[in-house]
C-alpha cells in the first residue's frame, strides 16, 4: 500500500511539475506551448541552417551566449529533434547553424532506434513540442562499416549489429549505400514503431525524414 502510494505521490509531484512549469494538456499529453512553425517549415529551418553553414555564413554565434543560457535554464522550447551518430566529426548544432535550446538531440552510434532513443524522442515530441525528427547518418560511419563486416569485437560493440543489419541488408556491402538505407530505415522504424510519435504525425503533422551529413562538404541531403 506505501509503494503505491509512494508511486502515486510521485506521479502528482510529475504533473504538478510540468503545470509550474508552463506546460500545457495536448490531447491528453502534456507539451510545452510552442512556436508556430509546422513540420515541413522546421525541416526546412534545418535544412536552410545547414545551407548557412557549408557557405560559411552561420548566424547562430551572433547570439550572445550568456543571455541565451539565461533564458533556457528553466525551460527548453526546441523546434526539431535530430538522431544522430555518436562520432565525433558530427556536432549537429553546428552543421545545422542553430544554438543553444533550438535543437532536441539524441545521439548513439549508428544512430539507430532503440526504446531508449524512442523513449527521448516521444519525450521532445510529447512535451517539448518539437515539430520535425531528422534521423541523420553520415559518410564513412564506423558502426555501419563494422556491422557490414560483422568480425568479432571486444565487449559491447556487438549489440550494435542488430539494430543496425536489417536496415543495411539490402545495401550488399556498399558503405555509402548502407549508411543511406540505414538512416531511412530507422526513420520509418521511428515512425511506425512509436505510438505517440505516430500519432503527433498524424494529429499535428510532425515530420520524420532521414539524411546523410557528409563529412567532407558538410553538406546534409535528405531522403527519398
Amino acid at each position: 500500500m506505501r509503494t503505491a502510494m509512494a508511486g502515486e505521490w510521485t506521479r502528482r509531484q510529475f504533473v504538478a511539475g510540468l503545470a509550474a512549469a508552463g506546460v500545457v494538456a495536448r490531447g491528453g499529453v502534456a507539451a510545452w506551448a510552442q512556436t508556430g512553425l509546422t513540420g515541413e517549415a522546421a525541416l526546412r529551418e534545418l535544412m536552410a541552417g545547414n545551407e548557412r553553414y557549408v557557405a560559411g555564413k552561420m548566424s547562430s554565434f551572433q547570439e550572445d551566449l550568456k543571455i541565451l543560457k539565461e533564458k533556457t535554464v528553466s525551460k527548453q522550447e526546441p523546434f526539431a529533434a535530430v538522431l544522430s551518430c555518436a562520432d565525433s566529426r558530427v556536432p549537429v548544432e553546428i552543421i545545422f547553424d542553430q544554438s543553444i535550446g533550438h535543437l532536441f538531440v539524441t545521439r548513439v552510434a549508428g544512430n539507430m532506434v532503440t526504446p531508449e532513443i524512442i523513449a527521448s524522442l516521444e519525450y521532445g515530441v510529447a512535451v517539448l513540442g518539437v515539430k520535425a525528427i531528422l534521423v541523420m547518418g553520415h559518410s564513412n560511419c564506423g558502426a555501419i562499416s563494422a556491422s557490414i563486416a560483422a568480425k568479432a569485437v571486444p565487449g559491447q560493440i556487438s549489440v550494435l549489429y542488430q539494430h543496425l543489419m536489417p536496415g543495411i541488408a539490402e545495401a550488399k556491402g556498399d558503405l555509402p549505400q548502407a549508411i543511406r538505407m540505414n538512416a531511412a530505415y530507422q526513420a520509418k522504424l521511428l515512425a511506425k514503431g512509436s505510438t505517440v510519435i505516430a500519432k503527433a504525425i498524424k494529429d499535428d503533422g510532425v515530420k520524420v525524414a532521414s539524411g546523410t551529413y557528409d563529412l567532407g562538404t558538410g553538406k546534409v541531403t535528405l531522403g527519398d
